[in-house]
């Protein structure tokens, strides 16, 4: 004879509170932050478009605050952007991308018409966070070009960047072709005045007598 045979009462009270539990934590279960609107092919294809990026030369306006409806969002770790960037710019870690805060900030500005830029070293390093967020709707995020590296490197004249593509192409990390040239006296198609190396082969030596 089973306990709940005995009791029944009991085993009805521990099967409705049982139940009482599921149902308050499928109610209070927290939804997830962000619920994706696009798939990657589709986020893929409009990062193709010129739309989604904004211009180096653009931020003067920001920087001089001529713009209000852009915001910039930097989303290198908190210990670089102390080092540097663009004055104005917001920081939003890429480790810490998704969190209340930052999703709340986001809604609000996309509420406010507001154009959101992310930039990171280079445009690949934020190609990752804008697909993040476009997927989940974001549809006000833009790339900036040539990220902070080009920005860094033109900010005294960011205007003059508007004749130059030069951030779109991107950089070369090395010059190869100085690289390739032959040195200062050396014939081109000598191997830099390096001897060619003589192989020779080695004599076999004797049997020796009564081997196998």
């Amino acid at each position: 004879m089973h306990v709940h045979e005995l009791n029944p009462w009991r085993t009805l009270i521990a099967l409705s509170v049982f139940v009482i539990l599921l149902v308050v934590g499928f109610l209070t279960m927290s939804k997830p932050l962000l619920s994706y609107q696009l798939d990657m092919n589709q986020s893929v294809t409009e990062l193709s478009e010129t739309e989604a990026y904004f211009y180096p030369w653009e931020l003067d306006g920001v920087i001089k605050k001529e713009t209000s409806d852009v915001v910039l969002f930097d989303i290198r770790n908190n210990f670089v952007f102390g080092q540097g960037h663009i004055p104005g710019a917001e920081n939003i870690s890429a480790n810490n991308l998704i969190t209340e805060e930052n999703i709340k900030r986001l809604e609000e500005l996309k509420d406010m018409n507001v154009t959101v830029v992310l930039y990171g070293d280079d445009e690949l390093h934020a190609n990752g966070p804008w697909m993040l967020f476009h997927q989940a709707g974001f549809d006000n995020i833009k790339l900036l070009l040539g990220g902070y590296n080009y920005y860094f490197d033109n900010k005294d004249d960011l205007l003059a960047t508007e004749e130059d593509d030069a951030y779109f192409i991107g950089f070369a990390r090395h010059d190869y072709a100085e690289m390739a040239a032959p040195k200062e006296g050396a014939a081109v198609g000598d191997d830099n005045g390096k001897q060619e190396v003589q192989v020779q082969r080695r004599k076999k030596s004797t049997v020796v007598a009564g081997g196998c």
